[in-house]
């Protein structure tokens, strides 16, 4: 696992405030209930926070699940790319 994964994304944060926006007021409207979905630990500590980001839409409505949903698929999709990148070689050692 490289140090850029283990960090929890920085969109999450820009999100839920857009989320706190989307939560139906005491207008009447009937609130949202979570699906009650079971997340499966992946090990990988990156995946599992995106994937536990998802339980962030539970109290939204429909036209708030967009940005939590490009959200993680942007981190998911960096995770994956991660996996292709070249391994960081390690401090110099002098074989002399």
């Amino acid at each position: 696992m490289t140090d850029d994964m283990a960090v929890v994304p920085q969109a999450a944060d820009a999100a839920r405030a857009v989320e706190a926006a989307d939560v139906p007021e005491a207008s009447g409207e009937a609130a949202p209930e979570p699906l009650g979905l079971v997340r499966t630990p992946t090990g990988h500590a990156g995946v599992d926070a995106y994937l536990e980001r998802l339980a962030d839409a539970d109290h939204l409505t429909a036209d708030g699940h967009v940005a939590v949903y490009e959200d993680v698929h942007r981190g998911l999709r960096d995770a994956l790319t991660a996996l292709d990148a070249p391994p960081v070689p390690g401090p110099y050692e002098n074989r002399s």
